[in-house]
């Protein structure tokens, strides 16, 4: 058994968000884990210059309309490794559709600040975040999806709320 089979997508205790890295801040490979080899493979790099700006992974005991777990963008102090569980606080979602060989399906991307974080503590919502800095996230989607074939349209930008409703609504039903 693995570790998306076994971990909710709340911690019980604290009520925050389970994350899972799949890619660390910084990283130019992009890593996914298989559920056909229970384990993380690379799936992608990115050209010279692009990275990651900040980890992104998933949310375990979800399946989003793609078929995967839930994507989120965890702003931390510090890059974390691929596999490794951060508990996060919501802070919204830039809902988004994603386009690909004339199929298009949403792909929303969840953000979240690590609970423990210190740099980040004080952001409650997107809202919060810097605009600029939303923009620059939108522009990662956007260009990475593009490099990927893919085209990735953000639609909206919603608070923590939505972003709570939409994880209790994508959450497997065990």
């Amino acid at each position: 058994m693995n570790l998306f089979n076994k971990l909710k997508p709340f911690d019980r205790k604290s009520g925050n968000i389970n994350v899972v890295i799949d890619t660390p801040k910084g990283c130019r490979n992009k890593y996914a884990f298989d559920f056909g080899i229970k384990n993380y493979k690379m799936k992608s790099v990115l050209p010279s210059g692009a990275v990651f700006p900040f980890d992104f992974g998933s949310v375990p005991g979800t399946t989003a309309d793609d078929g995967d777990p839930l994507d989120v963008l965890l702003l931390m102090d510090e890059p974390a490794f691929t596999g490794c569980l951060v508990q996060g606080r919501l802070l919204g979602v830039i809902e988004a559709e994603q386009t690909s060989k004339g199929k298009t399906e949403r792909n929303d991307r969840l953000i979240a600040v690590a609970a423990e974080s210190h740099t980040h503590s004080s952001l409650k919502s997107l809202k919060t975040l810097d605009a600029a800095l939303i923009k620059e996230i939108e522009h990662f989607f956007v260009s990475y999806n593009e490099m990927r074939g893919k085209k990735f349209e953000p639609l909206a930008r919603k608070g923590p709320n939505a972003a709570m409703r939409l994880v209790k609504k994508h959450q497997d039903k065990r």
